[in-house]
């Protein structure tokens, strides 16, 4: 009877609120069992194996054939990788995919049949399954000698449909294609005409000295393609225009003009493209975010309005303050949240609230996350005063910042001193003995900011924990050397004893010195600014990083499949190209095409950058497979570099010019931090749903009955 429904009615209420707090869906099935199955399925256990679950499908492309364990990626110089065998991947993919079929089930089961064919990301859940199942049956009769894996390229896919928020910047992402497919229409025809131009500007003449323009970069039609579009990421500039540039100077305006309108001009205007619109669909994203918070808090009203507690001849729905109070008992939120409700519930005076009370209870959840600094200790004597005021005050940190400053230029003038030196005549004493002296500067200044400010208030703020840690770090290291070396002296050249040689242990220290100096960004208001957008660009945009996994990852081994066996190691009679085809070697060749320009990839790779050019060599060579290879590459640019790229870019705009307003309306407070999620950047600008909106939402739950 009446028990067993009132106890339904508040667990529903429960997982509705809990809806809410995670933006998820409440077109889920609402009867006790279900409930008891959904909260089990979103606890914290079950995410954390699935999740789990996840990365290790994922890091078997490391271990599979061809394996990456090896220490160095260079082929000429590695030893063999350990290949595991056949059944040992095999059998750890299995039990991940037990562990997805579970999954699905239990999402299948708890929306419905109905609701599950609406739903095609589950749909395409199951397909996957089914092509993964298969492939890895026919792998097993082939005895794991098969070079093509259909299975691993689709591995990307676990991840994908895991976060919503992922899927939401997919189908955001999916909205701006019509736009951005304008813009690289103009850019193929802007490539296109080029390229008929310089055909005929550089056509073959008679004369072979003059045709080394043609014969190096527009020999034919795909070659001309080639050389421009490569021009476009100015890679290969002033390369491409030095033989014409040396036969006449006039043939440069032709290379400017390309570089020109289509660098600054097209892809620019592409960044904006992306901007505007990327930024209106990812807007209504986060507004059916805020509708499905809405809907959550709204459906726990209902069916809590529904209890035998409610008065039975009251005119409008109420909820007792009582029933929320159980429900906010059992309710997994966070802490915060929590609290603010319950201290608003008990200072509100009625026992009922209406749909409009119930609803702002919650507008907590959608407020800045306010951290405020716990107070600092207070003490009686005179002195302590004037020590804790001179010690707190902001001057006393602009003077740990001079010295800060004081001491990276010591440093440099030793480095720039000691360049040319052989290490049997430098001597360590100088700059072992300036580091001794400011370690126990910083070490004291550490000191006397605990004093004045309390440990709980010097361990609030996220620079003093910074600091704090590199000053503990670089004295246990100066303990270690002193315990080690000795103390400074003249001709500080000690023999090499333990792990590091005094030279190592003193360069150890200096990077840290180096690194402790980022202390002055909090004291830099703009400098402040960009860094902690960039921090919050890292810890709330999470979903675009996913989706970059996913794209490096599909790539990774698609490549690995296309182009096995394409590479022979320059210095290497042995053919071995087999071994060079692993997932660890595909990624630094993808950040190779990702970095573009030469010095860099020089500087980044060292002397592996001759396997990666051979590699680029064989593969864009004159014959047919390797000029379909052209395809995979220019894809692969035209995804991270053009389109990603603009992508990261307009999300870093709108983070920051959002601060920025922010901070020009916001009064600096030095005792509160505020805190905010992507969906919050957008909170100003969103509309609130009509109550008839919410109404007619809920009447079509396909597993809710409400009393009216």
């Amino acid at each position: 009877g009446t028990r067993a429904d009132n106890d339904l009615y508040i667990n529903q209420a429960i997982v509705f609120i809990e809806d809410a707090i995670q933006y998820r869906s409440i077109n889920h099935r609402v009867d006790s069992k279900s409930l008891w199955l959904y909260r089990w399925y979103y606890s914290r256990i079950c995410q954390w194996i699935l999740s789990l679950t996840i990365t290790i499908i994922l890091a078997l492309a490391f271990l599979e054939k061809p394996s990456s364990l090896t220490i160095t990626s260079d082929v000429r110089y590695r030893l063999p990788a350990w290949n595991p065998p056949c059944g040992l991947t095999e059998s750890i993919e299995l039990l991940c995919f037990l562990v997805f079929m579970i999954d699905v089930s239990v999402k299948s089961y708890l929306i419905g049949w109905e609701e599950f064919w609406k739903n095609k990301w589950l749909v395409a859940y199951i397909l996957t399954l089914i092509v993964s199942l298969t492939d890895w049956i026919v792998s097993l009769s082939f005895f794991c000698t098969e070079n093509v894996r259909i299975r691993r390229i689709l591995r990307p896919f676990f991840l994908l449909q895991n976060s919503s928020m992922m899927k939401k910047t997919l189908k955001s992402i999916n909205s701006t294609l019509p736009e951005m497919a304008s813009v690289v229409l103009l850019l193929a025809v802007h490539l296109s005409l080029f390229t008929m131009f310089a055909m005929l500007l550089f056509a073959r003449t008679k004369d072979g000295q003059q045709d080394k323009e043609w014969v190096g970069y527009f020999r034919n039609l795909p070659d001309s393609l080639t050389s421009l579009l490569v021009l476009l990421t100015t890679a290969n500039n002033p390369d491409v225009m030095i033989p014409a540039y040396s036969m006449n100077r006039a043939y440069s305006i032709f290379f400017i003009l390309f570089t020109v309108l289509g660098n600054l001009f097209l892809m620019n205007l592409l960044t904006a493209i992306i901007y505007n619109q990327f930024r209106g669909y990812l807007l209504k994203s986060v507004q059916s975010s805020l509708f499905r918070r809405r809907l959550g808090i709204r459906a726990a009203f209902e069916v809590l309005s529904s209890l035998r507690e409610a008065p039975a001849n009251a005119q409008q729905s109420h909820v007792s303050t009582g029933a929320l109070l159980r429900v906010l008992q059992k309710v997994e939120m966070d802490s915060r949240c929590k609290q603010a409700i319950m201290r608003s519930l008990k200072m509100c005076s009625c026992d009922q609230l209406s749909a409009a009370q119930f609803q702002k209870l919650f507008e907590e959840l959608d407020k800045d996350a306010i951290k405020q600094h716990p107070p600092s200790p207070e003490y009686q004597s005179r002195f302590m005063q004037k020590m804790q005021f001179a010690c707190g005050h902001p001057y006393f940190g602009y003077l740990g910042n001079v010295v800060a400053l004081a001491n990276i230029v010591s440093i440099c003038v030793v480095l720039v001193m000691d360049a040319d030196k052989q290490p049997s005549e430098r001597d360590d004493f100088f700059l072992g003995a300036i580091n001794c002296f400011f370690i126990l500067y910083y070490l004291l200044e550490m000191l006397l900011k605990i004093l004045a400010m309390g440990l709980k208030r010097y361990l609030s703020y996220p620079s003093n924990r910074f600091d704090g840690l590199l000053t503990v770090i670089l004295l246990v290291l100066e303990i270690a050397t002193f315990a080690v070396y000795g103390f400074p002296h003249r001709g500080w050249r000690p023999e090499f004893m333990g792990l590091l040689s005094l030279w190592d242990m003193v360069r150890l220290v200096n990077m840290f010195i180096v690194f402790r100096f980022l202390r002055i960004i909090p004291n830099m208001k703009f400098m402040a600014l960009v860094v902690t957008t960039l921090l919050d660009l890292v810890k709330n945009l999470r979903a675009f990083a996913g989706i970059l996994v996913v794209v490096f990852y599909a790539f990774a081994i698609t490549g690995i499949m296309l182009f096995k066996g394409a590479v022979v190691p320059l210095g290497n009679t042995r053919y071995i190209g087999n071994k060079l085809n692993t997932s660890w070697l595909f990624f630094n060749l993808l950040l190779v095409l990702y970095f573009k320009e030469k010095c860099d990839f020089i500087t980044l790779f060292g002397h592996f950058q001759a396997e990666v050019i051979q590699c680029l060599l064989r593969l864009l060579s004159v014959n047919l497979i390797c000029r379909w290879a052209k395809i995979y590459f220019v894809t692969w640019w035209l995804i991270s570099s053009v389109i990603w790229v603009n992508l990261f870019v307009a999300l870093l705009l709108e983070n920051f010019i959002h601060k920025w307003d922010r901070r020009c309306h916001r009064e600096p407070l030095s005792d509160i931090e505020y805190q905010r999620t992507v969906e919050l950047m957008f909170r100003d600008v969103l509309e609130e749903p009509t109550e008839e909106e919410l109404m007619e939402k809920l009447l079509q739950h396909p597993h809710l009955q409400l009393c009216r």
